[in-house]
């Protein structure tokens, strides 16, 4: 992999990077009766990220397929799917485009964007760490990323809750986003 230096970090040549689907897992945490919190995943997605030559004009897209989503457990699934939550027929899609890099400091970036779901777009920010860059064993270019991010999942028409007898709700408002991956360079 070709890399250079800029601002103290090593980083891939400028140029266009596919995300790496079998080292990546897109996931979620959500508060669950207010007492814990219930981990998932999005199995299918693309997505790619350009490396600008000036880092701070970079640019990254994201398609999550609505219907891969997984718990674990396959009621709770199948509710998310439902019109309750993500409507995965009628909205088959979520998708995140950035709009601008908004600063950096050391390997932790912020990156500005919008994200829709169910046909509701809203501007978010995520905070993206670099990992670094190297050479797979079989001598493919690989770069990694941790992103994380929280919404207000109400402020994407996902509302739907039960009240509990001892005050509260069943899930939570605030979902954090926890991205883990690699990227490859674009064949």
């Amino acid at each position: 992999m070709t890399t250079r230096t800029w601002e103290s970090l090593t980083l891939p040549a400028a140029g266009t990077y596919n995300l790496d689907v079998a080292h990546t897992t897109i996931g979620f945490v959500v508060k669950h009766m207010m007492v814990s919190k219930v981990r998932g995943s999005f199995g299918t997605f693309k997505g790619s990220v350009t490396i600008a030559e000036n880092p701070l004009e970079s640019s990254a897209e994201l398609t999550i397929q609505t219907d891969s989503i997984s718990t674990g457990v396959a009621d709770r699934d199948g509710h998310l799917r439902s019109d309750d939550f993500l409507s995965a027929e009628k909205f088959p899609e979520i998708t995140f485009k950035s709009t601008r890099v908004v600063g950096h400091s050391g390997d932790e970036f912020t990156v500005v964007g919008d994200l829709t779901i169910r046909d509701v777009t809203k501007e978010v920010e995520l905070t993206v760490e670099y990992g670094g860059a190297g050479t797979n064993p079989w001598g493919a270019a690989v770069w990694g990323f941790s992103i994380s991010a929280e919404i207000d999942r109400e402020e994407f028409g996902l509302t739907w809750n039960q009240a509990l007898e001892t005050g509260g709700v069943l899930v939570g408002k605030k979902i954090k986003i926890e991205i883990e991956g690699e990227a490859n360079p674009a064949a």
